[in-house]
């Protein structure tokens, strides 16, 4: 009898076949203390990526792999996870929607060292734009000064289209607008895109295509890989610092933290499912979005509850301004907080519960 390969490669096995070696998520999170303060750039980081062939996938062909990725990818530094997702959406998007000479242009872009990211919320003025003209701006922009080429909305509603822009000129950058308290690293801010000269940027696709399902709001599952794999990189770390306090072995630790983790490991099956689903074209689109809802919700309430229990747990030391479990539930505390979370709620309990035989949705 033969038995089927393991989804996810035992973690002694990721240097011989894993998306994130175990020494690149070791150099990652070695670096996440300094990218923070500002002492080095979080393009280096990004640079070990680029060594080990993970921005070149957009994880269409193996969505169980990419959420893997990301998962590791967030346990060791959430911040270059937000622009690793950021850049495997870009990607996805110009191969859908991208003509064929539009998709070999960015293949070469990314050879030679360009990096995407998707950009789409508005500044104080929606980005508009038609033929060769752009104007308005976009606020929480990542990776200012890393990201050189950006997929942004244009013309919001249910026309909106995207453009991919050169996003170089430092002149059109503000991280200064960037007033939170976590997620630092990822050089956030805004970007004028008033004026843009021609040949700075190429629509892509037709207007209406990027909120076609399930490739819109049935990709969020990415996010909820991103969310539970810093869900248990701070448990991980809490419990090294406990360890080297002697204080792991008390059973209210043990209690309190492995309670939060059994939830983060449930969090990681539904979030592969909602990823391996991209790739059954027998299920309704609504159902994939059902589940990759579900999936971005539940990671971020086990977040939620892992900050908490990890702040009783480590107690006055984990808000140290160095403290590390301190840093990471900065970052995840602020990425937790996506749009829209009661919409997607409704939308999802709407096609759970709306008709009779739906509440097995992709599990039937």
């Amino acid at each position: 009898m033969t038995h089927p390969q393991p989804l996810f490669p035992p973690l002694a096995a990721l240097d011989d076949g894993g998306p994130v070696p175990r020494d690149l998520s070791e150099a990652l999170a070695k670096a996440a203390a300094g990218e923070e303060r500002g002492d080095r750039p979080i393009a280096g980081s990004i640079d070990l990526l680029r060594a080990a062939d993970l921005l070149e996938d957009d994880g269409a062909s193996d969505p169980a792999r990419t959420a893997r990725a990301l998962m590791q990818v967030g346990a060791a530094n959430l911040a270059v996870g937000r622009l690793y997702e950021g850049h495997i959406n870009a990607l996805h998007l110009i191969r859908l929607y991208g003509t064929e000479a539009q998709q070999q242009a960015v293949a070469r872009r990314i050879s030679n060292d360009a990096v995407l990211g998707v950009w789409g919320a508005d500044g104080g003025t929606p980005v508009q734009g038609a033929g060769t003209q752009l104007s308005g701006s976009k606020c929480f922009a990542s990776g200012l000064g890393t990201v050189t080429h950006a997929l942004i909305t244009v013309n919001s509603g249910p026309q909106v289209h995207l453009a991919l822009v050169d996003v170089t000129d430092p002149g059109r950058a503000d991280a200064a607008t960037w007033a939170m308290r976590g997620m630092k690293a990822t050089a956030s801010g805004s970007y004028d895109f008033t004026d843009m000269p021609a040949g700075s940027f190429d629509w892509i696709g037709a207007p209406g295509d990027y909120t076609t399902e399930p490739h819109f709001v049935g990709g969020v599952w990415r996010i909820a890989a991103l969310q539970v794999g810093a869900v248990i990189g701070l448990i991980d770390r809490a419990a090294a610092d406990l360890r080297a306090l002697d204080r792991m072995q008390a059973e209210a630790q043990k209690a309190r933290l492995m309670s939060v983790l059994m939830r983060a490991w449930a969090g990681v099956t539904l979030t592969d499912r909602a990823a391996q689903a991209t790739l059954d074209r027998h299920l309704p689109a609504e159902d994939i979005v059902a589940t990759s809802i579900t999936a971005r919700l539940i990671t971020e309430e086990v977040g939620l509850d892992a900050i908490r229990a990890v702040e009783q747990s480590i107690g006055l030391r984990h808000f140290e301004t160095r403290s590390e479990t301190g840093r990471i539930a900065r970052d995840l505390s602020v990425y937790l907080r996506q749009a829209a979370r009661d919409a997607f709620l409704q939308r999802a309990a709407e096609r759970a519960l709306g008709a009779s035989g739906k509440a097995w949705g992709v599990f039937a």
